[in-house]
């Protein structure tokens, strides 16, 4: 197996809701207003919206309800754009579980909570390289 990610799916409960949270954002998506899942091109990757209890269903899973122990991440150029998306992430709908502040591995984060419950990290790494196409690398050592 190559070490990748393709898609990230988030199980939401309203799908309607979500995808005009992302919208806010400024993410696109070519789904039709009806469709039952909603992709956005997200770098060289894909996020995906689905119902919390098809996608449990689908990936054979017994849904808790509760979080899910994954944290996703979306890392930026500096501080400065941190705090930039951490507001306009707010003003789209989400919840500031931890504003932006300077980090114990020496870089600067926060993180946002989208209105299904999935966290976001919004970080930058002084230590990695954020590319001009918004990849990263880790820094060879």
């Amino acid at each position: 197996m190559e070490a990748r990610v393709s898609l990230v799916t988030l199980g939401v409960s309203d799908l309607e809701r979500a995808r005009a949270f992302y919208e806010a954002l400024g993410w696109k998506t070519g789904a039709a207003p009806g469709d039952d899942v909603a992709f956005f091109q997200a770098g060289g990757m894909v996020v995906a919206l689905w119902g919390r209890e098809q996608l449990a269903e689908d990936s054979g899973m017994e849904d808790g309800g509760g979080w899910g122990g994954v944290t996703l991440a979306h890392n930026v150029r500096s501080p400065a754009e941190v705090d930039a998306v951490l507001a306009e992430a707010e003003r789209a709908g989400a919840t500031i579980a931890r504003p932006g502040a300077r980090t114990f591995w020496g870089g600067y984060s926060g993180v946002f909570v989208d209105p299904d419950g999935h966290p976001w990290e919004v970080a930058h790494n002084p230590h990695w390289t954020l590319r001009e196409d918004g990849s990263v690398a880790l820094s060879e050592g």
